[in-house]
Formats: C-alpha cells, sequence, structure tokens
C-alpha cells in the first residue's frame, strides 16, 4: 500500500490512503520523509516467520521441564 504525507503535527504523521481517508503515523517510523513523499507500507511474510520461529523457539526454553 502506498500513502502520501499530508503533514506533519508534533510527533505525528497524517497520511492520506489510497482511498482519500487519512491515518496518522508515528513520526519515528518516518525519519526522513517530508511532506508530500509517497511511503509504500509492505508486510514482510518472510520476516514475519522468522519472528515467529524465534518467539516459538525462546517460549519453549522458557516453559522446558
Amino acid at each position: 500500500m502506498k500513502v502520501v504525507i499530508d503533514r506533519f503535527e508534533a510527533e505525528y504523521a497524517v497520511v492520506e490512503m489510497p482511498d482519500g481517508t487519512t491515518a496518522v503515523l508515528s513520526r519515528t517510523l518516518l525519519p526522513q520523509a517530508k511532506e508530500g513523499d509517497v511511503v509504500e507500507v509492505v508486510v514482510s511474510q518472510a520476516e514475519t516467520g522468522k519472528r515467529a520461529k524465534k518467539i516459538s523457539k525462546l517460549a519453549a526454553e522458557v516453559w522446558a521441564d
């Protein structure tokens, strides 16, 4: 999904969604962005899988007898 940075308000970025609505993101997620920039938001299934395996391993270690 691509969003456009409409403006910054204090520590937040107001972004325009593809359907024309707006959403608010933490400015810390966009450290080098400026008003008018197009930002792509992507879900990484590969990274999600790696994280899930790591958490599962940690949980198994914690709950092992």
